[in-house]
């Protein structure tokens, strides 16, 4: 039960600092909730991790790197489409207030 828990509280870590990178890295301004960062984050990962197992790097001797590149790859780009896409979907809301 601890293990299932401690692995829902990484994932969420992991998207969050992913996703706050890839919104440091995109250009433009990026009027998105930070739950929806987060998705963006949780999602990158395991893209970033596919992409490293299509290109054999999943495993490499010491930092996997490559993988974190993809995974970063995959925040920004990511984050561009969620800000592109929230104000639409959200009805023109966005989580900036004027």
């Amino acid at each position: 039960m601890l293990g299932g828990i401690w692995g829902i509280i990484t994932t969420i870590l992991v998207g969050l600092i992913l996703g706050v990178i890839g919104r440091m890295l995109a250009k433009g301004d990026q009027r998105i909730p930070m739950w929806l960062t987060i998705v963006v984050g949780i999602i990158a990962a395991f893209i970033g991790n596919w992409l490293a197992g299509v290109f054999g790097v999943e495993n490499t001797p010491g930092i996997d790197w490559i993988r974190h590149a993809f995974q970063v790859g995959a925040a920004v780009i990511g984050v561009i489409a969620a800000a592109a896409a929230y104000p639409k979907i959200a009805g023109g809301r966005t989580a900036h207030r004027s």
